[in-house]
């Protein structure tokens, strides 16, 4: 839920990976390594949070699967996969939480977006998913800064790029890390856990859609 407003919020700053769209491995991996132990053993220990997490710093997936091939040869296909299945990973939209966003800019609410992406698969998701280059005044891309959430560092770009007061923001994100990041530099922040909840959460503040 929200922290206690000192301030009317004014902005809403949204995460994507899983608050506006849906993202998970295994909907990939669960058909290339039908072995759940094995898959669990694969996305923990090769293709790992942390090795994904470096494309959303600025690696290029190519210089990514490189390194990681380099030390587990036998897998260099999986790990390729990684990348050339990336869309299969996403399944689609959070469909409440886009009919949310959408409520929310149809009543002129400021909409802004900080995101954990690799830049080259931030291009594939705005074209595949127009409504997230369209939606929002200002979108921070990690990989476009080489910052990533939860470092305040990521936070004060968005707020000091377009001249926005930390206290008048919520930041809407599923890590409990990166709304406690929020929090740290003085916005509001929601962790999402559904879209109902959601929605409440900010009604709360007096952000209705």
């Amino acid at each position: 839920m929200s922290a206690p407003s000192a301030s009317p919020v004014r902005n809403v700053v949204f995460d994507v990976g899983n608050v506006l769209i849906a993202w998970d491995p295994n909907h990939l991996y669960s058909r290339l390594i039908p072995d759940a132990a094995e898959r669990e053993h694969f996305l923990t220990h090769v293709c790992s949070p942390a090795w994904n997490l470096e494309q959303d710093r600025g690696r290029s997936w190519a210089e990514a699967i490189d390194e990681l091939s380099v030390q587990h040869p036998e897998k260099r296909e999986l790990i390729e996969a990684y990348s050339s299945g990336w869309h299969d990973m996403v399944p689609g939209t959070i469909a409440d939480t886009v009919v949310l966003l959408e409520d929310l800019k149809a009543a002129e609410v400021p909409l802004y977006a900080i995101t954990n992406f690799s830049a080259e698969k931030w291009i594939e998701a705005t074209g595949r998913f127009p409504f997230l280059g369209n939606s929002f005044i200002d979108t921070v891309v990690s990989a476009h800064e080489r910052l990533l959430k939860p470092d305040p560092a990521i936070y004060h770009v968005l707020l000091e790029r377009n001249g926005l007061v930390a206290e008048e923001c919520v930041f809407i994100d599923d890590s409990p890390r990166n709304v406690e990041g929020a929090r740290a530099v003085g916005m509001q922040a929601i962790h999402f856990t559904g879209p109902a909840n959601l929605r409440a959460a900010l009604a709360e503040l007096g952000i209705r859609g």
